[in-house]
């Protein structure tokens, strides 16, 4: 997987951030059921958990075909699928919040990126993951909510 973009990589987490710069209030969902906030929301819960913040359980599917299916995800740069499943606890109930303390949140995670020292990281579905997987997989992620926004 050489040359894979990784959030590791300091131009492009710059690429993210000046794309989550570009959502406002009237950003809207090309596809899926959430509208902007719930995104950017979606998107922090994401990346407290990458970043160790916070803990999820293992999923007994995850165990199953969890590796298989990190290792179909990362093997090339086509994008996540539209639409892909998540965790229950990464789905927003409410519909409403400060967009701007979203994105700024979401935007001061990323950043923090550049000094993650972690070798490995266990996902709630795809397992232990290394320090390389997981930069390629948030890229990933990332990528695909601001393709999901049109940025």
């Amino acid at each position: 997987m050489p040359n894979m973009k990784t959030v590791f990589d300091k131009a492009t987490r710059h690429q993210l951030i000046t794309r989550i710069n570009t959502l406002d209030e009237n950003s809207k969902a090309e596809w899926g059921k959430m509208n902007i906030y719930q995104m950017l929301k979606h998107c922090t819960l994401a990346e407290e958990l990458y970043l160790g913040y916070s803990t999820h359980k293992r999923v007994f599917l995850g165990r199953l075909i969890g590796k298989m299916a990190l290792k179909g995800m990362l093997k090339d740069e086509t994008p996540m699928a539209r639409n892909a499943p998540t965790s229950p606890q990464f789905i927003v109930a409410e519909t409403s919040g400060d967009i701007e303390v979203q994105k700024k949140r979401w935007i001061a995670l990323t950043e923090e990126y550049a000094s993650f020292d972690k070798p490995e990281f266990v996902h709630w579905f795809f397992g232990k993951m290394t320090r390389e997987q997981l930069g390629r997989f948030v890229y990933k992620h990332t990528d695909h909510h601001l393709r999901q926004f049109n940025a």
